[in-house]
């Protein structure tokens, strides 16, 4: 081979050489500086493992600021597959600690993931003894774990949390605000999958928001206790009581039987138990619907209180069918319709009334459709449109019949009457705060319409009155406090037969105290009850129960109590009395260039706050709002004075 055969053979190779090694420079270069931000997190991707982690969810406290649902810190164990030395080894160690079957951690061991969560949230105690196993391959993470430090007390408002998320109740409605942004953090593993470091947290999760709700943790405890003990003596299917403050539409106490313990939420024999039947459930209310059509009659005129209304011996016919009283009546004013309870008498009222005003205010009271308190799955009801009625609807609605309202529609429709004819709609959550405690967001009461005149509330409460004082809500009263109620017993309808059981249905009563200041309105209702047949004997002693229980917390002065001295704070205990001395370190005033002011109208409780600045004693006589004092208003203050206040029932602000 001549020389110039050889050079042109380097010169060839060099060539060659010269493009390769160019080639392989330019894909060096484009790796390095253009696919190096993806070929790095495919290594990341192959060496580690990003997992979130969970923020804490916001707490959940009463109105008060008591603890309803809190949270603290857990681990929780995970795997890398790859890096477990010997599954069936691991899986026969770990099962026994963490109460999972052997077979199924050895399953998640020699899968396909090369990560798993074996299980989450472990008890610190369970935590370290799996850690003191010394497993290659097994690694915590720390989260969250939700509490619930009072057990049942209000399981079905409060709902539970899931392994990330709200499940039921509170906490599912409410999810949003409670659950927080989640943070991140990174499992590293080398080449062979085993866990070379601790997780490391790339990002921090915020935690979530709190909530205070409207409810009291004593009213709640209260009336869960009296519940509890109704059921059990009663046998019956379902029991609850919701109670409410009328002017604001508060949720002060929602208690259902069964229940069960949101800690230990899977531990249930059905999972009907997790529903909140005040909300999901209606039932056909029987009696207590005739306060509705009682509050609509007196508004349109229809009827008078001492208008008399024929009984017909106990049992009238429409449309066919006959329907009978509880007992055989004669003459009857309306007052003693509400009174007794009369069937007959409440359909000659409700024809009267007609359908359409009767279905204006059945809906203007709130039914056929959610009162939007806030929960999910919260039921309308059922109630037709007046086209659809039969001959017979008309009669049957008017004893609360063929018609369904849920727990709270009933609650809030009879809060409407304590509250002088003013419809409020149930709230339950009061406001939002960050995890400083600072207020967010405040939801303030809302007042949805006026649906008949205070005259005609003032009216109506008067006749509820007289039947727990005289009719068959008797067992309903409060020793010292007036009561307005009624009572309810409501057949069910056989699915066989298509016709009212004779069976004990729903028994309920539903009323509120003081009749002439309100603090509350409560309906209680036992659910197919085995040994008791009417809401006058189950149900009404149960409010009583819980109603003397709510107005001795919400210190509220009898009105035959004994006189007492009150002392600018003094405990609220020994605020009783029907003749009280206040005394106060303000300077006297009270109107004008210190005069008597005019308590005119006023309620016992408002004018004692008027009185309260002043150095005066003061006697009281009857009930209910002032009618007339003494010294007149406008009478200039003199030391030692006395003012006489005389009180009337059903009296009304002018």
């Amino acid at each position: 081979m001549t020389d110039q055969g050889v050079r042109s053979r380097v010169l060839i190779l060099a060539v060659v050489l010269a493009v390769a090694f160019g080639g392989l420079g330019g894909r060096l270069g484009w790796l390095m500086l253009v696919e190096r931000g993806e070929l790095a997190q495919l290594a990341e991707r192959q060496y580690s493992r990003t997992i979130a982690l969970h923020a804490q969810r916001g707490p959940i406290v009463d109105r008060r600021g008591a603890p309803l649902a809190t949270s603290t810190e857990a681990e929780s164990l995970f795997a890398q597959a790859r890096g477990v030395g010997d599954p069936v080894r691991v899986a026969a160690r770990v099962a026994p600690l963490i109460g999972l079957p052997e077979a199924e951690i050895h399953a998640a061991l020699t899968g396909s993931r090369t990560f798993v969560w074996l299980r989450r949230k472990l008890p610190p105690a369970v935590a370290e003894r799996v850690r003191a196993l010394r497993e290659p391959g097994l690694g915590f993470v720390s989260e969250p774990l939700r509490l619930y430090p009072n057990r049942e007390l209000a399981a079905q408002v409060l709902g539970f949390e899931g392994v990330e998320t709200g499940l039921e109740g509170v906490e599912r409605a409410f999810e949003e605000e409670l659950a927080g942004i989640p943070g991140k953090a990174i499992v590293g593993r080398d080449a062979l999958g085993r866990e070379v470091a601790a997780p490391h947290v790339l990002k921090r999760p915020a935690p979530g928001h709190g909530l205070m709700l409207t409810l009291d943790r004593t009213i709640q405890y209260i009336a869960e206790r009296e519940i509890d003990a109704a059921q059990r003596r009663t046998d019956a299917r379902a029991a609850m009581a919701v109670v409410l403050e009328p002017r604001t539409g508060d949720v002060l106490a929602l208690a259902i039987r069964p229940t069960f313990n949101p800690n230990t939420f899977l531990d249930v024999p059905s999972r009907d138990r997790w529903r909140n039947l005040a909300i999901t459930d209606p039932f056909e209310p029987g009696s207590t619907f005739k306060v509705i059509l009682a509050a609509a009659a007196l508004e349109e005129g229809v009827v008078r209180p001492e208008d008399r209304i024929n009984g017909e011996g106990g049992a009238i016919t429409v449309a066919g069918t006959t329907i009978r009283d509880w007992k055989k009546y004669g003459w009857l004013t309306f007052a003693e319709v509400l009174q007794n309870s009369s069937n007959v008498g409440a359909i000659k009222v409700g024809l009267a009334l007609g359908r359409d005003r009767y279905h204006r205010y059945i809906t203007a009271f709130g039914f056929g459709a959610p009162t939007e308190v806030g929960l999910l799955g919260e039921s309308r009801g059922l109630l037709r449109e007046p086209r659809r009625w039969s001959m017979l609807s008309l009669p049957t609605m008017s004893i609360g019949q063929e018609i369904s309202v849920t727990a709270l529609q009933l609650v809030a429709a009879v809060g409407a009457i304590a509250n002088d004819g003013t419809l409020m709609q149930p709230r339950l959550l009061r406001a939002t705060f960050d995890a400083d405690g600072t207020e967010l967001r405040r939801v303030e009461p809302r007042r949805v319409r006026q649906v008949v005149s205070p005259e005609t509330a003032q009216t109506l409460t008067r006749l509820l009155v007289r039947v727990v004082e005289q009719g068959t809500g008797h067992n309903a009263a409060i020793p010292g406090y007036e009561v307005a109620g009624k009572t309810g017993t409501a057949q069910k309808l056989d699915p066989t037969t298509r016709r009212y059981s004779h069976a004990p249905g729903v028994l309920s009563f539903v009323g509120f105290a003081p009749a002439d200041d309100p603090r509350f309105v409560m309906l209680v209702l036992l659910d197919e009850p085995r040994n008791e047949k009417w809401g006058s004997e189950a149900a009404a002693p149960v409010f009583a129960a819980i109603g003397r229980e709510i107005l001795r917390y919400l210190e509220v002065p009898p009105r035959d109590a004994q006189p007492v001295q009150i002392v600018a704070g003094q405990p609220a205990e020994s605020r009783l009395g029907s003749a009280v001395r206040l005394v106060s370190t303000a300077p006297a005033g009270g109107g004008p260039e210190g005069l008597v002011p005019d308590l005119g109208g006023l309620t016992l409780r408002q004018a004692l706050a008027t009185l309260a600045a002043l150095r005066l004693e003061v006697r009281i006589g009857g009930q209910g709002r002032v009618v007339g004092q003494i010294p007149a208003p406008g009478t200039p203050l003199a030391p030692g004075m006395v003012v006489s206040l005389r009180l009337r029932s059903g009296a009304v602000r002018p």
